[in-house]
């Protein structure tokens, strides 16, 4: 008898039965969540039907895998895997949750490889997905544990893993609270792959049975390179002049960024800001955040050009960091000054930026704390601080170059994962990878 089904035999905790009826009878606010989404950009109401488990899609008559990722940061780290498992002769069902991993999704899964948003967390939406798509595997991503979906998978016997397991002091202690379902749920894992000798440790207390620490798949995620014609043109109207980048900002940010903006322009004059926000849907409200600080803006969406009077250029666009990332070498990662968790600084270094962020970045620890002990990257311990640090490094080329190369050495160190990760994998893949295949990276 498989782990999962083993463990569907448990009784189940009187939480985890009020959490799957509340859901039920939570259809139409879902209905209204999603609703209210698209209105602000963060579906896709041509997709709504994916929400609720109905798809446009055939299911192929070949062995599938079916892997949840939330956001762009995991999908981005599961690129590889998929690659490998498409080339294998297995189909991959890849679901995310937000529309910016689904537009990425979009333009880089492999052929073999289908993209799906996930269905609300529901019984029903959770039944006539698998119903319909039948995985022989399902793998989870970093955090993505929801009640519903590992009920249902576990009625199937269908093995459950988790990969690039991540698991924050703060959702353990969340999670601890209630020790019950934690158990009952963290349980029906088959197999935990987890980032850190720490994430394993909490997974394997939390109740998975079996935990391994292959190593974080972010380090072996090779971000795509920039349009080179886009990057010609950027590249071109900027004039040489200085660049910092914000990037991936959400809102309590950007009013931080734009003031250090301010005091940088005492001491640069001729300054660019380009200022990226993590949701884009967010434009006008930034757009009046700059008109307030008297900053003239051009929107990249607007395709308005940068002149010598532009002080912040918005990059409001979708799918477009490699460029941004590739014509600043200073970038401030944003989510790190709210209770975001921080957003994954390996695409930023891989593209030799010299990162700043500041101390909020649970979602990522592990791979900012070995970039801020090797000197990779700068902690920025108070917003009134972000000013200082971005014009030191305006100004000392030498010390920014290094700190970048530090950056890359440390995220060349941490390669690796991915073929450990298939290692562990293999036993429960539907189809057995070629013996002794080297990964690509």
């Amino acid at each position: 008898m498989s782990l999962s089904v083993a463990a569907m035999a448990e009784r189940r905790p009187f939480s985890v039965t009020l959490y799957l009826a509340l859901s039920r009878l939570a259809a139409p606010l879902y209905r209204l969540m999603h609703f209210i989404r698209c209105r602000s950009g963060k579906d896709d109401p041509s997709r709504s039907g994916e929400k609720f488990s109905v798809t446009e899609h055939n299911r192929p008559d070949r062995p599938l895998v079916w892997i949840h990722a939330a956001s762009v940061g995991e999908t981005s780290s599961v690129l590889p895997l998929i690659e490998v498992l498409t080339r294998a002769g297995m189909t991959v069902l890849l679901t995310t949750v937000t529309r910016t991993s689904g537009e990425l999704a979009g333009k880089r899964l492999p052929k073999g490889a289908i993209h799906q948003y996930a269905p609300f967390d529901r019984l029903p939406h959770w039944e006539r997905f698998l119903k319909f798509w039948q995985p022989d595997l399902a793998i989870l991503v970093e955090s993505e544990v929801w009640p519903a979906c590992l009920e249902s998978l576990a009625s199937k016997a269908c093995p459950i893993c988790i990969v690039n397991g991540r698991m924050s002091e703060k959702s353990f202690k969340g999670w601890s609270r209630f020790s019950g379902a934690a158990g009952y749920l963290f349980g029906k894992m088959d197999l935990a792959l987890a980032q850190s000798s720490a994430d394993a440790e909490r997974l394997a207390e939390l109740g998975c049975r079996k935990v391994e620490h292959p190593g974080n798949l972010k380090f072996d995620a090779v971000p795509e390179t920039a349009d080179q014609d886009s990057l010609r043109e950027l590249t071109s109207s900027l004039a040489e002049r200085p660049v910092w980048l914000a990037a991936l900002t959400h809102p309590g940010e950007d009013e931080i960024v734009l003031q250090a903006h301010r005091a940088l322009l005492r001491e640069r004059p001729d300054l660019l800001l380009m200022l990226v926000p993590r949701h884009p849907a967010r434009t006008h409200e930034i757009c009046d955040l700059i008109a307030r600080q008297g900053l003239k803006v051009a929107r990249r969406s607007a395709k308005e050009v940068i002149n010598s009077e532009t002080r912040v250029y918005l990059g409001d666009t979708l799918g477009e960091m490699n460029l941004f990332y590739s014509a600043a070498n200073v970038a401030f990662l944003g989510g790190s000054f709210v209770d975001v968790g921080g957003h994954n600084p390996v695409e930023a270094a891989s593209f030799g930026s010299a990162i700043l962020s500041g101390p909020k970045v649970a979602n990522a620890r592990p791979v900012y704390k070995s970039l801020w002990l090797d000197g990779g990257a700068i902690r920025v311990e108070q917003p009134g601080q972000l000013a200082d640090h971005v014009l030191r490094l305006l100004d000392d080329p030498v010390a920014r170059d290094l700190q970048a190369e530090k950056a890359r050495t440390v995220i060349d160190s941490g390669r690796g994962a991915l073929q450990r990760t298939l290692d562990l994998l293999e036993p429960l893949l539907p189809i057995s990878l070629s013996k002794g295949e080297e990964v690509e990276r």
